[in-house]
């Protein structure tokens, strides 16, 4: 018989209760079990599999890096396991829980809170925990149950839907403009005064494709560079320079007059928007139904 047919799957559970609740006794309340029963099984665990999973002193208790490796790995299949659990047994019941969405700080801003704002209401028993940030964040590590993303995805190992995509605009404010011209061809881009974004895989070449297919592949000179859209957006309303942003992001400051589109008869590559999910087949209802909820959102 091998380690993994001798693990019990509330060892699993136990196991997953200490690391959240952060002590065996908090473990045992919330179980509704005895401390040293907690104790116990987590000994067994441990003897299982060959290794410690937690450093035990008077005052704390804390992962080992197995410890911490197993509870990455196991948690949102135990925490889907659950969800599954309840749904199939309540099935007319209410979306519960916490639903945790990460996406950048424009796209939330924009789209991903509005909608998530919209679907609380849908589902008072729900809560939400919306995380932005401009890089990419690691799913299981942070608890994370869906992403959105836009752009390409690098990693194709990863569980994705596309659910739309976006245009990319030129983009450049009046002053700016007034000071350093007009391009009227994306090959005089050489010489103007481009803001990079360092999040791209390749900031600064750029393929356009004009209005009869010509195709004009340009690698810009840059001084200023941002690792947020959201720094680059307020350069560009400064007059700072000129580059390239997200449909979305860009027509606010449009319609304000604080930006204008450059060149707007040669066209960049479209980029998709995805949500992204953690490894594992089991999709969670909450999950699922904010998916379908957010893309008809998108429309």
């Amino acid at each position: 018989m091998s380690t993994l047919d001798q693990i019990d799957l509330n060892t699993l559970s136990i196991f997953d209760a200490v690391v959240e609740m952060g002590g065996f006794t908090a473990a045992a309340n919330k179980l509704d079990i005895a401390k040293a029963k907690v104790s116990l099984q987590i000994a067994r665990l441990e003897k299982q599999l060959g290794t410690s999973l937690f450093i035990r002193t008077t005052r704390q208790v804390s992962l080992t890096d197995a410890g911490r490796q197993l509870h990455e790995q196991c948690q949102p299949y135990l925490a889907g396991l659950r969800e599954a659990l309840h749904q199939l047994g309540n099935p007319a019941t209410e979306l519960h829980g916490v639903l945790r969405v990460s996406a950048s700080v424009n796209h939330a801003s924009q789209s991903v809170a509005p909608a998530l704002a919209k679907f609380a209401q849908l589902h008072p028993h729900l809560r939400v925990d919306l995380r932005t940030n401009d890089r990419i964040t690691d799913l299981i590590a942070d608890g994370i149950d869906l992403s959105f993303r836009m752009g390409w995805l690098r990693d194709s190992s990863q569980r994705a839907i596309k659910l739309g995509e976006f245009e990319q605009w030129l983009l450049a404010s009046p002053t700016y403009l007034k000071k350093w011209g007009r391009p009227s061809h994306p090959s005089e881009l050489r010489e103007h005064e481009w803001i990079a974004l360092s999040l791209l895989s390749a900031p600064l070449t750029w393929k356009f494709v004009g209005p009869h297919q010509e195709q004009c592949q340009v690698h810009m000179k840059s001084r200023i560079q941002v690792d947020a859209p959201s720094s680059m957006l307020a350069l560009m309303q400064q007059g700072l320079g000129i580059s390239v942003m997200e449909q979305m992001s860009a027509q606010q400051a449009i319609k304000a007059g604080n930006l204008e589109r450059v060149l707007s008869q040669w066209s960049l590559p479209q980029g998709g928007i995805y949500a992204v999910l953690p490894p594992g087949r089991h999709m969670p209802a909450k999950v699922r139904a904010f998916i379908d909820f957010y893309r008809d959102y998108l429309q």
